[in-house]
């Protein structure tokens, strides 16, 4: 093979890890504005069948690159599933991937990951062994087994999986036995004879308990919300107020800096404006808590931000798209020496924003390239009407006539996956596009963009991906 087709299929390699990295940080399966769930789902699928087959080993460690959990779930049961694929020098670092991300897992996901294992009838001992693994690494198990009971016993029996003391008896016998010396198993079973005992449960276990008791909604959302976590205070803050208007108490320094923006995003402009400084201020000490984590210091920063109606998002990620960029806005806002933000709407009160209007990304791009910035962040899902590839003209006269020499960085961060040609919909050649899936994931999407615009070859990004893996598993340890 000669040196022009080793670098063409290096090219068609690096550019079909680009395209899937981006389509597993922004693609849900979900309905998007522009596209409906079904499209989502085959056309992720299809990338995750055609990037195993060919890239195996780079498709194990992108679950070390800060792809959504939707893939991450993808990736752990494929690659599961064709474990008799796997060869023998990368076995053990493709297994402990997949133990690290399954822990990392949020548990309700992880459980679902192993229930699938059954649904998929993939048991093989690799399987078995990392559902194994699972369990014994959970702190309280007897917590799991209360919350998560038929997804705990169903993959306990699937995998065979020997159980200690009572959790076996408790999944398995009867939990009507006279008594439990697990506390919780013993709260459990009282809960089917004592209203008293409901709310010393999991909130999904006790809901099904109060109707069975009877207990007015209004009360027991009352009585239970010490045992509710922040996505469940979350999901039912709405349908509180909306029926037994019960106040649920959020404490919003618990939540993550984009759940908080749409927390927010969702109230009516009345209780915004009444409680600007409490939610303008627990958003600023949400993206400081980012950087902590993820340390990001920049210069001169511009934004430029959609507000436009497509950032409605849909009836399953509703002002998702929207939310990103609030969230975006603060976080730069913390991490730039100097900032300033365009919205595609003129916005007077950042908190105040909702969709609306065409999408016109050239006047707010063209004021943000006049601004000095160093730097300039553009969150869109890149659908602009008005005018149609107005932005993709003011970046093309701006790389090849006044910025030829890229004194000013520019990168499109696009929370939307495009489901018709498998990627994220770009503004323009001249500018990387990266797939942006939370706001908390900026920062490391600022530093996978130089691979995004092509001027990184395969074995930079190689070197990136295993360099990502060794940071994963050496903090496992």
């Amino acid at each position: 093979m000669n040196t022009n087709s080793i670098n063409r299929v290096e090219q068609v390699a690096r550019e079909d890890l680009v395209m899937f990295i981006n389509a597993c940080l922004a693609c849900t399966g979900q309905r998007e504005f522009y596209d409906d769930a079904y499209g989502q789902r085959v056309s992720i699928d299809f990338l995750h069948d055609y990037i195993l087959g060919n890239y195996r080993l780079l498709y194990a460690r992108c679950l070390a690159v800060g792809i959504n959990h939707f893939n991450q779930v993808e990736i752990i049961l494929k690659l599961l599933a064709t474990g008799r694929d796997v060869a023998k020098e990368h076995r053990e670092e493709e297994g402990a991937l997949i133990a690290h991300a399954l822990n990392a897992l949020p548990p309700q996901r992880a459980w679902g990951v192993l229930q699938q294992l059954r649904q998929r009838h993939i048991n093989n001992r690799r399987s078995r062994a990392i559902a194994r693994d699972y369990l014994s690494m959970r702190r309280d198990v007897s917590f799991d087994a209360v919350k998560y009971r038929p997804k705990v016993r169903a993959i306990a029996a699937h995998a065979h999986l020997k159980l200690q003391g009572e959790l076996g008896t408790f999944l398995f016998r009867n939990w009507k036995q006279k008594v439990y010396e697990t506390k919780l198993f013993e709260q459990f079973r009282q809960a089917h004879y004592s209203a008293e005992a409901v709310y010393h449960l999991p909130f999904t276990v006790a809901e099904g308990l109060a109707v069975k008791h009877k207990i007015p909604r209004h009360v027991f959302l009352s009585g239970i919300q010490q045992q509710m976590t922040v996505g469940e205070k979350l999901r039912f803050q709405g349908a509180a107020e909306r029926t037994e208007k019960v106040e649920i108490d959020l404490d919003f320094g618990r939540l993550p800096l984009t759940k908080l923006a749409l927390y927010i995003l969702s109230l009516p402009w009345e209780t915004r404006q009444q409680q600007w400084d409490i939610f303008h201020q627990a958003l600023e000490r949400s993206a400081r808590s980012v950087l902590i984590k993820a340390p990001l210091k920049l210069g001169r920063v511009a934004a430029v931000l959609d507000c436009s109606y497509s950032s409605f998002g849909s009836s399953e990620k509703r002002r998702r798209p929207l939310g990103v960029a609030l969230a975006s806005h603060y976080l730069l806002q913390a991490a730039a020496k100097e900032y300033r933000a365009f919205w595609t709407v003129p916005v007077e009160d950042t908190l105040q924003v909702r969709p609306r209007g065409q999408t016109d990304l050239a006047t707010p791009l063209l004021a943000a390239l006049g601004s000095g910035a160093e730097l300039v962040v553009i969150v869109s899902d890149g659908c602009e009407n008005s005018p149609p590839n107005g932005a993709a003209e003011v970046l093309r006269v701006f790389r090849t006539k006044l910025d030829t020499g890229r004194r000013t960085s520019i990168i499109h961060c696009n929370p939307v996956f495009n489901s018709e040609d498998f990627s994220l919909r770009n503004l323009s050649p001249t500018i990387p596009t990266v797939g942006l899936r939370d706001a908390e994931d900026l920062p490391t999407m600022l530093g996978f963009a130089r691979f995004a615009d092509g001027s990184a070859p395969l074995s930079e990004l190689e070197s990136y991906l295993a360099e990502r893996v060794k940071e994963m598993l050496g903090n496992g340890k």
